[in-house]
């Protein structure tokens, strides 16, 4: 009689880390198997991550938070606020951008914020009674 093999349940810290590495996956508009070659990894074993089923080594977590130009911060702080979430998220990309992007990026930004402070601005003198 053949043997009946266990389910694996999956550790709730390596599920919450599958689950950021999914959720970045999804925002970057990847498959399972594009994400999984690209980190150099077999699908199989992706997909074991993502379901919190095994723990990456440090090489193969790397390729994967470099590929998705992801913070690391929310992989293990889960209490990280939607603000630093979303600036580090932001942060990351920049980093992956060369010199010459990064430039053009900041003086894009730059020229927006100041838009968007400045219409800010109009509609506060137009709410405030003369």
């Amino acid at each position: 009689m053949p043997k009946k093999q266990k389910k694996k349940v999956p550790d709730p810290k390596l599920q919450y880390l599958g689950d950021r590495i999914k959720a970045a996956r999804n925002e970057n508009h990847l498959t399972q198997q594009a994400l999984a070659e690209q980190a150099g990894i077999g699908l199989r074993h992706y997909q074991n991550i993502e379901n919190g089923l095994i723990n990456p080594s440090y090489k193969v977590l790397s390729a994967i938070v470099h590929r998705l130009a992801m913070s690391t911060d929310i992989l293990f702080y889960s209490d990280i606020s939607q603000l630093e979430e979303e600036k580090k998220h932001l942060l990351s990309k920049f980093a992956s951008c060369t010199e010459d992007e990064r430039r053009f990026l900041l003086k894009t930004v730059d020229c927006m914020a100041e838009q968007f402070i400045s219409c800010r601005q109009e509609e506060l003198s137009k709410e405030k009674p003369d």
